[in-house]
């Protein structure tokens, strides 16, 4: 059991952004409601059709949304870095979870109840044009997705997946590694594609000395040019 100072610095470190918003009675609720838990890879944290009950914030790791389609085809939705909010949509809309969230990785998450994230934002304007900033920013990378998912080539789609993980969660020490390691099923979920599609299109990048891939390990060599494959892709 975390002690509430303890707690409180966290909250306060990694939620700074919330946090400066919150006065301090709210931020004693926040810090009273507030619990931290620990995710294996592959753990659910949320289920389709569950009924939303917490505000999550990732704390340290990397979480993925997805969505079970025709045939039991999975989309990766959304990626999740540090510290990003979400889980909050669906009790707005007052509706059940339309999707699934997992930990990609061993993930440190916390939540609160959004009975108490409700409460809040009723009396804190500020709180309520963050969180309406959250998803009009959401909403808008969505809609990009959804045109970039349904008009680019596989290539341009590959490519721009690469570049999307390589700005989600940065690189290694040699500047090139990705900082994430993906299957290539993974890798085809979040393209919209087959995964033998994900693999031929992986070669290929490979024999245009584009990426060099060392198992779940990919290292960009050329950058500018996967830019212009994902924009005209």
């Amino acid at each position: 059991m975390l002690r509430k100072s303890t707690l409180e610095q966290i909250i306060s470190e990694d939620l700074s952004d919330l946090w400066n918003i919150l006065s301090a009675e709210e931020k004693r609720i926040v810090t009273d409601h507030f619990t931290i838990s620990h995710y294996k890879k592959g753990q659910i944290i949320y289920a389709e059709q569950e009924e939303p009950e917490n505000l999550w914030c990732l704390l340290k790791g990397k979480v993925k949304m997805y969505k079970s389609g025709v045939g039991d085809r999975v989309q990766i939705l959304r990626l999740y870095r540090p510290v990003q909010y979400f889980g909050y949509r669906a009790y707005f809309a007052k509706e059940n979870y339309v999707s699934t969230c997992a930990a990609f990785e061993t993930s440190i998450l916390g939540s609160i109840p959004m009975r108490i994230v409700d409460d809040l934002i009723r009396h804190n304007n500020d709180l309520a044009m963050f969180f309406i900033h959250e998803l009009s920013r959401n909403l808008g990378g969505s809609d990009t997705k959804i045109v970039n998912l349904t008009q680019k080539h596989i290539r341009g789609r590959l490519a721009e997946a690469l570049l999307l993980l390589a700005d989600n969660y940065g690189l290694e020490d040699d500047e090139s590694t990705l900082k994430i390691y993906m299957s290539r099923e993974d890798l085809a979920n979040l393209s919209n594609m087959t995964t033998s599609n994900a693999i031929r299109t992986l070669t290929s990048f490979m024999t245009e000395k584009l990426i060099l891939v060392d198992g779940r390990r990919i290292r960009l060599l050329n950058v500018p040019q996967l830019r212009k494959i994902s924009k005209f892709g």
